[in-house]
């Protein structure tokens, strides 16, 4: 390909970064009131959140885009630029996801943690923020690795808005070319090398949340040179 061509394909690429944080941001955030309110102690605040979560969750992300983009303008008198579209579009429907990896995560603390608060007086936000949460959240970090490579791939369906991501760039740069199989292999290898290096940053995190979670007791050796009984290293 020529440098032009290039050119092409690396502003694709950096649209389609921008879509992902900003669609990623805004889902992460969603995900958490939502799925915190799924557990709430008031009926009609988990029926609202159930509500949102079953209907952005059935329907289509590529539809929820077209209706975002075009049906939103004449019924409200504004327009959203691609890019913002795009992000309430993927945000919102990727964030119903997370909102039941959140709710998941919350109900998997034992029971017992729960009580634990109560008994000490702690309100149920002090409950959430300093027991539930600590633990609840490195466990939220392997499927939500997961959800952000979904909404990685999620990012191509933008280009029906014609906006130049990766997938709207490639398509151009195939027209110029009349050639399908060599820019749509770069285009795959770019979205490995993308989702691949989100999937480590991802595990840095997940081990940098557990490491203050449970540690494993320190081996302390005697005189002797053997491990005291209940020293619970085995």
């Amino acid at each position: 390909m020529t440098s032009g061509l290039w050119e092409r394909v690396l502003e694709g690429v950096w649209v389609t970064i921008q879509l992902l944080v900003l669609s990623g941001l805004l889902a992460t955030a969603v995900s958490f009131v939502v799925g915190v309110a799924r557990t709430h102690r008031l009926w009609i605040v988990r029926f609202l959140a159930g509500f949102y979560t079953e209907v952005f969750r059935g329907t289509s992300a590529l539809v929820m885009i077209f209706w975002v983009f075009f049906v939103l303008p004449p019924a409200f008198g504004w327009q959203l630029v691609p890019l913002w579209a795009g992000t309430l579009a993927l945000g919102l429907t990727y964030g119903a996801y997370g909102s039941e990896i959140v709710r998941g995560a919350l109900a998997a603390v034992d029971p017992a943690q729960r009580e634990g608060g109560i008994a000490l007086s702690f309100t149920p936000w002090q409950r959430m923020k300093l027991i539930l949460l600590p633990q609840a959240v490195p466990e939220m970090v392997p499927p939500f690795s997961n959800l952000l490579i979904e909404l990685l791939k999620g990012t191509a369906l933008v280009s029906v808005m014609g906006m130049g991501d990766l997938a709207f760039s490639a398509n151009l740069v195939r027209l110029a070319l009349q050639e399908s199989a060599e820019i749509y292999t770069y285009i795959l290898l770019i979205y490995f090398v993308i989702a691949f290096l989100l999937t480590r940053s991802m595990r840095g995190l997940e081990k940098k949340l557990k490491a203050g979670v449970g540690k494993a007791p320190k081996k302390t050796v005697t005189a002797a040179g053997r491990v005291p009984e209940g020293s619970g290293v085995l």
